[in-house]
């Protein structure tokens, strides 16, 4: 029998386009699921006439693999990925390999990096975006871990990656839990992209009064420009089109307005706090799904708290722009934070993240894919040590020419009560960190007021620390 030169461990749709894939690409491949009956469906269904061998336990897995082992493992993150690393520990032999294809928070995978590493096994962690069918096709796919392990696995890895004009989308990300952060934060802003496209939908629907039709046509034009064209912005375009089988209206209106979510947007608002950078859009983003889980109840106060009762009565076409540039500029904050974040957790964690290759490799597979990526990435390629991307040439005179339609979209969403808190979050983060002065002098009066935390004075050199009486006087 001819030996297998990669597996799968996991089943469900994307483990089993991954596998698809890499077979696809002219590699040998061997699956195992847990589940006999899912390897069997598999098998008799997707896998036919492929160059697939099925295995019915983890110890024939390894028996069909040749040397080094490579097995990407596609299973629900947290416990269960500990639980299959643990089965096969006792059946690999040093220098075969584990990847964690899955979604799986990036302290876990140091962890798992550092006591694999010490018995000799190798261990990738590796963000794979793209969904269902960037895993068919073509994902991005961010590994992390040694460099030495990443080397093993690169040929496989870049014939499997989308494609777009600088490369293969995936490079080594960096160390450790490097490409789970990057994936994470990835997350977070796709989160903040989505979020910021509901808010410009709710605008012009139920401010400007547009209809599906019109929407559809709206971001269908959206996607043609060098500002907006994205995945994200395409399929919104097609979302509105779409009519309901059952009744013959868009589909869209049909939907209940309570968003679910995976727990990346909520890591990367917690790993953020710890590190100190401010990302509200993606704080804005996550609060507002947590806000659309209260459906009940906000029901139940629609009926009871009114709000305002003005109409738009301006040129609808006209303002369509403005909301197009309040978009634009606000996504260009939501991407500054996320790359900011990066930066920090690279320093702070040793990870050693290109900024440059992580936008690079967004570029195709993923689903913040987008045609301003290659803008992001000449920016940190440009100067390297740019502290945040609103200050790139280009990103900064894109904002400063846009932000007085930014500012009367958010000025006619709060007369109309149309609540837009990632818009918002985005214009307070840009008008925060082009001032030179903000109010929190005051917030140190009152810490050191309270509970004599001691404060820095204008006048004085950094690092002196003062404590005032403040009732004496």
């Amino acid at each position: 029998m001819t030996k297998r030169t990669f597996a799968v461990i996991g089943l469900a749709v994307m483990g089993e386009n991954l596998a698809l894939n890499v077979e696809s690409r002219g590699y040998p491949i061997a699956v195992y699921n847990r589940s006999r009956e899912k390897t069997d469906k598999f098998m008799s269904t997707r896998a036919v006439g492929k160059d697939i061998k099925a295995a019915y336990s983890l110890e024939e897995l390894v028996q069909t693999l040749e040397r080094p082992r490579k097995l990407l493992v596609m299973v629900k993150a947290g416990k269960p990925v500990d639980y299959v690393i643990q089965d096969l520990k006792p059946l690999l032999e040093e220098g075969d390999m584990i990847i964690d294809g899955g979604n799986s928070l990036y302290e876990d995978t140091e962890r798992r990096t550092q006591e694999l590493e010490a018995t000799g096994l190798g261990f990738v962690g590796m963000g794979v975006s793209g969904g269902e069918e960037g895993a068919l096709k073509g994902p991005s796919l961010m590994p992390g871990g040694t460099e030495a392990a990443y080397r093993e696995l690169e040929p496989i890895l870049t014939k499997i990656a989308a494609q777009v004009d600088d490369g293969p989308c995936v490079t080594f990300v960096g160390r450790g839990g490097a490409g789970h952060y990057v994936k994470m934060v990835h997350n977070g802003i796709e989160y903040g992209d989505m979020q910021l496209i509901a808010e410009a939908y709710d605008i012009m629907k139920n401010g400007l009064g547009l209809t599906n039709d019109e929407l559809h046509e709206v971001f269908k034009e959206w996607n043609t420009t060098d500002e907006l064209n994205s995945f994200l912005i395409e399929i919104t375009a097609d979302i509105f089109k779409y009519k309901d089988p059952e009744t013959g209206n868009h589909l869209v209106d049909y939907i209940l307005d309570s968003a679910g979510q995976k727990g990346t947007g909520r890591w990367t608002v917690v790993s953020s706090l710890e590190l100190g950078v401010p990302i509200p859009t993606m704080y804005a983003a996550v609060n507002a799904r947590v806000m659309s889980s209260y459906k009940d109840e906000r029901v139940a106060a629609s009926k009871e708290l009114t709000g305002p009762t003005t109409k738009f009565d301006g040129d609808a076409k006209a303002f369509v722009n403005k909301v197009r540039d309040a978009l634009y500029c606000s996504k260009m904050c939501s991407y500054a934070q996320g790359m900011a974040l990066i930066a920090k957790a690279s320093a702070e964690y040793n990870y050693g993240v290109s900024l440059p290759e992580s936008s690079r490799i967004w570029k195709g597979g993923c689903i913040i894919r987008a045609g301003f990526l290659d803008k992001i990435k000449k920016a940190f390629v440009d100067n390297p040590s740019l502290p945040n991307l609103l200050l790139a040439p280009e990103f900064k005179q894109s904002i400063l020419d846009r932000q007085q339609a930014w500012r009367e979209v958010l000025i006619l969403a709060n007369e109309l009560g149309i609540p837009v808190p990632a818009f918002s979050a985005s214009l307070d983060y840009f008008d925060s960190y082009r001032r030179a002065s903000l109010p929190q002098n005051l917030t140190q009066a009152q810490r050191d007021y309270f509970g004599a935390h001691t404060y820095e004075r204008i006048d004085k050199p950094r690092g002196e620390f003062i404590h005032t009486e403040w009732a004496d006087q």
